[in-house]
């Protein structure tokens, strides 16, 4: 299991992550892995609020997610960007 933060944007309405992340995962487990990935918003030091979630790979929450893990798989190492709807918490 692995975590990953974006960096902080402060005093950003609508802030733009253009960070990438990095997983080693071998080969023959891509099939049994799942990637959450979950947005908070930190309203104080001390208090954060979920604004919403997807995963995508085993357990994916929909099917614009598990096409975008095919397609991470096909695409051998070249990488795959999509716009994604978040889930309510």
């Amino acid at each position: 299991m692995s975590r990953c933060k974006t960096s902080i944007r402060r005093g950003q309405p609508n802030p733009v992550y253009k960070e990438t992340f990095i997983f080693q995962v071998a080969l023959f487990q891509l099939s049994d892995v799942t990637l959450l990935i979950s947005i908070y918003n930190r309203r104080s030091m001390k208090r954060k609020e979920m604004v919403g979630w997807i995963s995508m790979g085993q357990s994916s929450s929909g099917e614009e997610e598990q096409s975008h893990w095919q397609e991470m798989k096909d695409s051998q190492g070249t990488q795959v960007c999509r716009w994604h709807t978040l889930l309510e918490s």
